[in-house]
C-alpha cells in the first residue's frame, strides 16, 4: 500500500463494523463479486452492484494494490431454464444474448471489465469435487432421488454472516413437494435431472448444480482457498452468501476474510427487483440520461445506504455532472501539479479511505470545480493544472474522462448545421440585429441545442 495514502478502512459485514483492511499478501488483493444471472437485461439494481465494485477495484488499485477482480456469470439456473422455455429459445443462445447486453451496459456505465469472469457451466467439475468433499466431511448427503443436500445443522457456525439463529430460521421452514431433504433448513447442492432440462453426468446421476455451490467453487478455483474480499448485493447476504460460507468452510477452506455488501435500489420505499416488476433497465435509462450520469447518481449515495430512484434524482445527477464538465470546458488539458491542490486531494482520498465514502469524495470534486471557475474568471493560469487534478481525482471514481465538448455536444453524424446557425447568430449579434439572433437561438433550442454565451464566445450543448 502506498505510504503517502491514508490507511483503508472497510465495513466488514461479517464483523458488522468498520475495520482496517489488511490484505493476505502485502501489495495484492483478491476480490470476488457475485455477478448476474443472465436471463434478462440489467436493471438499476444490477448497475449499482457493477458500479460499486468497479469503484472498489479502482480505489484498491489507486492505493497501489495489485487487485485481481473476479465476477462470475450464472448461466444455468431455474430462472434461465424457465425463461428459455417461455420463449422457446435455446438456453445457450439466451444466456449469450444477455451476456453481450450486460457487457454493453457495463461499458456504458464506465465499468472496467473484471480480470476474470467465470461462467457456471464451465466449472461443473469443480462444483462436483466440492460436493464430494462435503459428503466426505459429513456436511452433505445424497437423497434417494439423486438430489444432494447440504445438512445445515452439521455446520455450527451457520448464521455467522446474517446473524440469524437456527431457531429463527426454523420458523416457517418447510419441505416443498418433490424435495427429499431430511431437514427443512437443508439446501440443494445438486439437483437430479428433470425432463427437458440441461444435465451433466455426476457420481450421483445426471443433474445440474444448485445455485449456491456455483460461487463457492468458482471463487476458490480463481482465487484460492482463502482470499481477501467477497462482495455482492445486500439481498445476497442471506441465504446465498451464508450458504457459501457453510459450503466452503465445511470443505476445509478458510474462504473470504472480508465481506462487502451494497444496499438496495428502492422505488417508492420498495426494493427494485424483477419479481416485483418495479424495475427500470439500464438500457432504457442511458439514452435519457447518459451512462456517466447514471454512475454519478449511484455514487452520490454511500454504497451501503439505500439508493432512492426517481426521475428527478437522475435529472439532478445529469445537471450535476454538467457542472463538473463546465469547470473543465475550454481549459487546456494539463497534468496536475503535485504541490497544487493538496487540500482537495487529501480530503478526497480521506473520504475514499473511509469505507469508500463516495458522496464525500464527490463533494470535494464540486468544491474543486468551484475554485477552478473562480480562478478562470480571474484569468489565473492555475485553473488548467487544477483542471488536471479534477480529472485525476474523477478517474478514481470512473468520472470526468470524456472531452468536455464531447460530453456537452454528444456524438452525432453531422453537427455542421449547428455550427452554421451559431455563426449566423454571432453575425447577427455583431450587427446588433438581436431579433434575428434571438430567433436563431429559439430555433436551436427547439432542436434541443442550448447556447451558452461567454467572454470567449458562444458554445453549445445538447439539452
Amino acid at each position: 500500500m502506498a505510504s503517502n495514502l491514508p490507511p483503508l478502512v472497510i465495513h466488514d459485514s461479517l464483523q458488522r463494523q468498520k475495520v482496517a483492511f489488511v490484505p493476505l499478501q502485502p501489495g495484492k488483493v483478491s476480490l470476488y463479486v457475485c455477478g448476474m444471472t443472465v436471463y434478462d437485461y440489467c436493471h438499476l439494481g444490477h448497475a449499482r452492484a457493477m458500479v460499486t465494485f468497479d469503484t472498489w477495484a479502482r480505489i484498491l488499485r489507486h492505493w497501489g494494490l495489485q487487485t485481481h477482480y473476479v465476477r462470475n456469470i450464472t448461466d444455468i439456473d431455474d430462472k434461465i431454464i424457465r425463461r428459455a422455455a417461455e420463449r422457446g429459445e435455446d438456453i445457450g443462445a439466451l444466456t449469450e444474448r444477455f451476456i453481450v447486453a450486460m457487457h454493453e451496459d457495463e461499458q456504458a456505465l464506465g465499468c472496467l471489465p473484471p480480470n476474470e469472469e467465470p461462467r457456471a457451466t464451465q466449472h461443473i467439475a469443480g462444483m462436483q469435487r466440492l460436493i464430494s468433499s462435503l459428503i466426505e466431511h459429513g456436511h452433505a448427503y445424497v437423497a434417494d432421488n439423486g438430489d444432494v443436500y447440504y445438512a445445515v445443522r452439521s455446520f455450527p457456525a451457520y448464521g455467522c454472516l446474517s446473524g440469524r439463529s437456527l431457531d429463527e430460521l426454523q420458523v416457517g421452514a418447510r419441505i416443498e413437494p418433490g424435495e427429499r431433504k431430511r431437514d427443512p433448513l437443508d439446501f440443494a447442492l445438486w439437483k437430479a435431472a428433470k425432463l427437458g432440462e440441461p444435465a451433466w453426468s455426476s457420481p450421483w446421476g445426471e443433474g445440474r448444480p444448485g445455485w449456491h455451490i456455483e460461487c463457492s467453487a468458482m471463487s476458490t478455483e480463481a482465487l484460492g482457498c482463502a482470499f481477501d474480499i467477497h462482495g455482492g448485493g445486500l439481498d445476497l447476504q442471506f441465504p446465498h452468501h451464508e450458504n457459501e460460507i457453510a459450503q466452503s468452510q465445511g470443505a476445509g477452506c478458510a474462504f473470504a476474510r472480508y465481506w462487502l455488501h451494497n444496499g438496495h435500489v428502492r422505488v417508492r420505499d420498495e426494493k427494485m427487483s424483477k419479481s416485483l416488476g418495479n424495475f427500470v433497465t439500464v438500457r432504457d435509462l442511458i439514452p435519457l440520461y447518459g451512462g456517466e450520469a447514471l454512475r454519478l447518481f449511484i455514487l452520490s449515495s454511500h454504497y451501503r445506504s439505500p439508493l432512492q430512484y426517481s426521475e428527478e434524482a437522475l435529472a439532478a445527477a445529469q445537471s450535476s455532472l454538467a457542472r463538473l464538465y463546465t469547470a473543465l470546458r475550454g481549459l487546456e488539458r494539463q497534468a496536475s501539479v503535485p504541490e497544487l491542490g493538496t487540500d482537495w486531494k487529501e480530503r478526497f482520498l480521506a473520504a475514499l479511505a473511509d469505507d469508500a465514502n463516495s458522496p464525500e469524495a464527490i463533494a470535494v470534486l464540486f468544491d474543486l470545480a468551484r475554485e477552478i471557475n473562480r480562478l478562470r474568471e480571474q484569468g489565473s493560469e492555475l485553473a488548467a493544472p487544477l483542471g488536471g487534478l479534477l480529472r485525476e481525482l474523477g478517474a478514481v471514481l470512473g468520472l470526468l474522462q470524456q472531452d468536455p465538448e464531447q460530453f456537452f455536444q454528444g456524438e452525432t453524424e453531422d453537427t455542421g448545421w449547428i455550427d452554421e446557425k451559431l455563426a449566423a447568430r454571432q453575425a447577427a449579434r455583431a450587427r446588433r440585429d438581436f431579433a434575428a439572433a434571438d430567433l436563431l437561438r429559439a430555433e436551436l433550442e427547439a432542436a434541443g441545442i442550448l447556447i451558452e454565451d461567454g467572454p470567449a464566445g458562444s458554445t453549445w450543448r445538447r439539452r
